[in-house]
């Protein structure tokens, strides 16, 4: 499969991608900005907030929620020029080195979000599920929280700690994660963010393997890939169609490597031939106020 780059963004850390309103949602976390992409037209709109962002994931009575720095809040595409946000969520008041990095919400609208440290220092992080009341911590020493995939009938969850190599599997009951096994392993890059096609299978971005890989879960075995004129590729998402949206990065490429990667940061596209599970966005009530 070929891919196309549809923006020159030169982002420092191009993440998130997420299919809305019929615009590519996607943040550059280094930058700290969120950006909005109208693909037809090519024009791309971009917002800087406080700190990093690590995710914007959109709301379905309306905006996003979105990481930033160690916390979760809410955002309003209205407000493009002021960059205002509004915190609501801090789950780790006593990891004051760590942000929050890639998030997705289940099926039934409950968002899933991973921390890390700044620093990448092993172990730091954590996987929680955000709801109405709250954030409840479900997995901990996490080293680099990243990709989350559900499977078609929302009974599978999938999920990436970035430096083990694997994605793994859990069996999903009621908001509760189960079982935890390995199904698919890398060896040509670290798999970093991810999504689901219609028929149960993953695609997941690699950094350092300049590629997106198609797996099935069910077997491990790689289907497809779609090679990308950038190492550094960070995730993925369906859009209408077949289309697949990718995001890369330009960050720790020497003067060399910028040379030769001159696309490094773009958004790219290719069409895959299937279609993605969609998004769903947060259903939820805000949880309540937690600055502490």
């Amino acid at each position: 499969m070929k891919a196309e780059c549809i923006l020159e963004a030169r982002a420092v850390l191009a993440e998130g991608p997420v299919w809305h309103d019929r615009r590519l949602w996607w943040v550059d976390i280094e930058r700290h900005e969120i950006h909005a992409l109208e693909v037809a037209s090519g024009t791309d709109r971009g917002c800087r907030l406080a700190s990093r962002v690590g995710f914007v994931v959109p709301r379905a009575t309306g905006g996003f929620l979105a990481g930033v720095g160690g916390e979760i809040g809410t955002w309003a595409e209205g407000l493009w020029e002021e960059g205002l946000w509004e915190g609501r969520v801090r789950p780790e008041p006593d990891r004051p080195g760590n942000r929050f990095n890639d998030a997705k919400c289940d099926p039934q609208g409950r968002l899933w979000a991973g921390t890390m440290a700044t620093s990448e220092v092993p172990g730091q992080g954590a996987l929680y599920r955000v709801d109405g009341s709250g954030a409840t911590r479900v997995l901990d020493g996490v080293s680099i929280s990243n990709g989350l995939a559900w499977s078609p009938d929302g009974a599978t969850m999938y999920y990436i700690d970035s430096p083990t190599r694997r994605v793994d599997a859990f069996d999903v009951q009621g908001g509760e994660i189960t079982r935890r096994r390995p199904v698919v392993t890398l060896d040509d890059g670290f798999p970093d963010g991810m999504c689901s096609d219609v028929d149960g299978n993953l695609w997941i971005a690699l950094w350092g393997g300049g590629c997106v890989a198609c797996h099935d879960p069910r077997t491990g075995r790689r289907l497809a890939r779609i090679d990308i004129p950038a190492e550094a590729v960070t995730s993925c998402c369906f859009g209408e169609g077949g289309t697949l949206f990718i995001t890369t990065a330009s960050r720790d490429l020497d003067a060399e490597k910028r040379r030769r990667q001159p696309l490094a940061g773009g958004i790219f596209r290719a069409e895959t031939g299937t279609r993605g599970v969609a998004v769903s966005p947060y259903l939820e009530p805000l949880p309540p106020r937690t600055t502490a």
